[in-house]
C-alpha cells in the first residue's frame, strides 16, 4: 500500500506538483524616495502556463505574464520592474522605484492557473517627512511634518533627533496628529540634523523617513553660555561663525557683567576683521589675555533683517603661589580659574625642557588644585603645568615657571638689605643724639656749679681774657719781627 502511495505522489512532483498559491492580504510600509517591494509569491503546477497580472485600483494594469511568457507593462508603471529570475521561481513580487506620496494605495496580484485564480491584496502607504520652511533662520518658527498616505487607523507618531528619541512634551515643542505628524517648534542650532519619523501600529513599528534640518544662524557658538578657557597672558579667539553664505552686518562685541549690563570692553580687547577671515566669521582675537579679561561676552549682528546673538564666557587661568621667606622654605602653587564650575578634577604635571634635543620629559603627575613642594628646587629650568579637566576631557592648562620663583626670591634679598640699612641708619643717628645730649648736660653742670662761685667766674673770665690778649699780642710780634 505504502509503495502506490510513494509512487501516486512522484507522479504529482512530474507534473509539477499542488498549486501552491493562497489569496491573501497584507501592508507595506516604505519611504519616499526609496524602493516598495510588493509580495506576491505563488508556485502554480506549471510556472510557465500561469498568467500573472499586477494592477492598481482605478489605474488598471502595471504588469502582465500571459501563458506564452511574453510581458506587458502599462503606460504608467516605467518606475515598475519584477526581476525575471523571480518569475521563473515563482515568485511575482513587485518593486517600485523612487516611491512618492502618489504610490500610495490597493495593489492586486492576480495569478491565473488553468482554472484556478488565486489574488493576493497588497496596501502600500508611503511615508514622508518634510520640513517647512526649509533651512531656516535661527529662531523662526518651523513645522516638521510626517505624512503616511494612506493615513492609518490608530497609528502612533514618534520623533528621534540623530537617532535619539525626542520627548515633544519636555523639549519645547507641540505635537498634533491628526491624519499628519506636525512638530512646531522655533528653530535653533540645537534642533539641526536628521528627524525621523517613526510610524507604529498596535505596539510595532511599521515604518520610518528621515529628512535633514538645517539651521542657519551662528553655528560656532552652538549654544549660549559656551565656556572658553585661556591663560592668563596666552592669545586667544572667541568664536563668532554664521553659517557659510551669510552676510553679517553690524557685528558687535560686549562684555556684559551677572545682571547682564554692558561694560567697557578692556584695552587688550580689540575688534579687527582679518582679510583672511570670510564674511561671516566675526570671531575676535585677543593677543595677550589679562586677568580681568575673564567674564561674559556677546556677539550679535543683524542677518537678513533679523538680530542674532550668542553669548559666551572667557575663563581665565593661571598659577597662584605663596612666596617663600628663604631658598629652603617650601611653597604652594594653586590652580586659579576666574570660574571653576566646570571643572571636576585637577592634576599636576612636572616638565623638564631637554635643550639638547628640543624635547620635553614629562614626570611627577600629581592630583589636585593645590600643590605642595618641600623646598626650592637647586634647578630652575623645570616647569609646572596645570591641567583642569571636564566632562569632556581637558579644558585647559597653566603653567608654572620655576625661574619665576628664582626672580621672587631674588627681589625679596633686596628688600631685606634695605631694611637692615635702615636699621642701621636709624640706630646711628640714635647714638649722635645720646651723646649730643650727654654733653649738654655736662655743660649744664659745669654752669651750674660756676655760678656757685660768682668771684671765681669773674677769676676765670679775666684769666681767659688775658690769656687771649697775649697769644694776639705775640701774634703781632711774630708778623713785625718777619
Amino acid at each position: 500500500m505504502w509503495q502506490f502511495i510513494v509512487f501516486w505522489g512522484m507522479s504529482l512532483l512530474a507534473r509539477g506538483g499542488w498549486c501552491q498559491c493562497q489569496s491573501g492580504y497584507s501592508e507595506v510600509y516604505a519611504e519616499a524616495g526609496s524602493q516598495a517591494a510588493l509580495p506576491c509569491v505563488c508556485r502554480p503546477s506549471s510556472l510557465s502556463a500561469a498568467v500573472v497580472h499586477w494592477s492598481r485600483d482605478s489605474k488598471g494594469t502595471l504588469w502582465r505574464k500571459s501563458r506564452s511568457g511574453l510581458e506587458y507593462r502599462g503606460s504608467g508603471a516605467k518606475r515598475v520592474q519584477i526581476p525575471h529570475s523571480q518569475v521563473g521561481a515563482g515568485e511575482y513580487t513587485m518593486y517600485i522605484n523612487n516611491v512618492s506620496r502618489e504610490d500610495g494605495g490597493n495593489y492586486t496580484c492576480t495569478v491565473l492557473d488553468r482554472e484556478k485564480s488565486i489574488s493576493q491584496k497588497v496596501l502600500l502607504r508611503v511615508i514622508k517627512v518634510s520640513i517647512s520652511p526649509q533651512a531656516p533662520l535661527e529662531s523662526i518658527n518651523i513645522k516638521i511634518f510626517c505624512s503616511v498616505h494612506p493615513w492609518p487607523a490608530g497609528v502612533t507618531v514618534s520623533w528621534k533627533l540623530n537617532e535619539e528619541m525626542v520627548n515633544p512634551e519636555g523639549s519645547g515643542y507641540a505635537l498634533r496628529t491628526t491624519q499628519v505628524g506636525v512638530l512646531e517648534g522655533k528653530a535653533s542650532a540645537s534642533m539641526a540634523g536628521n528627524w525621523s519619523c517613526v510610524i507604529s501600529s498596535h505596539g510595532k513599528k511599521q515604518g520610518n523617513s528621515s529628512a535633514a534640518l538645517t539651521v542657519r544662524g551662528i553655528v560656532s557658538p552652538s549654544g549660549d553660555s559656551v565656556k572658553v578657557y585661556a591663560e592668563v597672558g596666552s592669545a586667544v579667539t572667541l568664536p563668532c561663525v554664521f553659517s557659510h553664505g551669510l552676510t553679517p552686518l553690524h557685528s558687535v562685541w560686549e562684555k556684559l557683567d551677572t545682571l547682564g549690563s554692558v561694560l567697557p570692553l578692556s584695552p587688550s580687547f580689540k575688534q579687527s576683521t582679518l582679510p583672511s577671515l570670510p564674511p561671516w566669521d566675526v570671531s575676535v582675537h585677543i593677543e595677550e589675555v589679562r586677568q580681568e579679561d575673564g567674564g561674559r561676552y556677546r556677539c550679535s549682528a543683524i542677518v537678513e533683517g533679523r538680530l542674532m546673538a550668542r553669548e559666551m564666557q572667557l575663563v581665565t587661568a593661571h598659577v597662584l603661589v605663596n612666596e617663600p621667606s628663604t631658598q629652603k622654605a617650601s611653597f604652594t602653587l594653586t590652580c586659579h580659574l576666574s570660574n571653576a564650575s566646570g571643572v571636576i578634577d585637577y592634576d599636576w604635571v612636572r616638565v623638564n625642557p631637554n635643550n639638547s634635543n628640543s624635547t620635553q620629559s614629562v614626570s611627577s603627575i600629581q592630583t589636585g588644585k593645590d600643590l605642595r613642594i618641600s623646598r626650592v628646587i637647586d634647578s630652575y629650568t623645570d616647569q609646572w603645568v596645570c591641567r583642569f579637566h571636564g566632562k569632556q576631557g581637558v579644558l585647559g592648562n597653566a603653567t608654572f615657571h620655576l625661574p619665576q620663583m628664582s626672580g621672587l626670591m631674588g627681589e625679596a634679598e633686596p628688600e631685606a638689605s634695605s631694611i637692615k640699612v635702615v636699621v642701621v641708619s636709624l640706630g646711628f643717628c640714635l647714638l649722635v643724639l645720646l651723646l649730643v645730649l650727654v654733653q649738654m648736660y655736662k655743660n649744664h653742670r659745669r654752669r651750674k656749679m660756676i655760678l656757685q662761685y660768682p668771684a671765681l667766674e669773674t677769676i676765670v673770665h679775666s684769666t681767659a681774657n688775658e690769656r687771649e690778649d697775649r697769644e694776639r699780642n705775640q701774634v703781632k710780634a711774630d708778623q713785625m719781627s718777619k
